[in-house]
């Protein structure tokens, strides 16, 4: 049952078209530099701050940001290898060895 009234659904649709159409015209004036010059006479200024330039450069905060890595130091403690000496490690089975065997058989 709808209990809205007709005049309210008209209100939200005209809103909602005027929305999409300025948003259209938005990217219609980014993708072309000369229309969007038409409308603003300081389009080409560095200052310059719209819907259209922020549709254009992807964003709307114009801050760069700072990396998030550090460029690597090259680490003079890994320049030499030194040799590797074998050395013999206990194994940590070695307990475990009562578990080898079957129980005892009855006759």
């Amino acid at each position: 049952m709808n209990t809205r009234s007709p005049s309210n659904n008209w209100g939200r649709v005209l809103v909602a078209t005027l929305l999409a159409v300025a948003f259209f015209f938005a990217l219609l004036l980014s993708a072309s530099p000369r229309l969007h010059q038409r409308i603003h006479p300081d389009a080409d200024g560095v200052e310059h701050n719209c819907a259209v330039t922020m549709i254009a450069l992807g964003s709307y905060n114009y801050s760069v940001h700072t990396p998030l890595v550090i460029e690597p130091t090259p680490a003079a403690l890994f320049s030499k290898i030194p040799a590797l000496t074998p050395q013999w490690v206990e194994s940590p089975f070695f307990g475990a060895h009562i578990f080898e065997h079957a129980p005892p058989v009855h006759s």
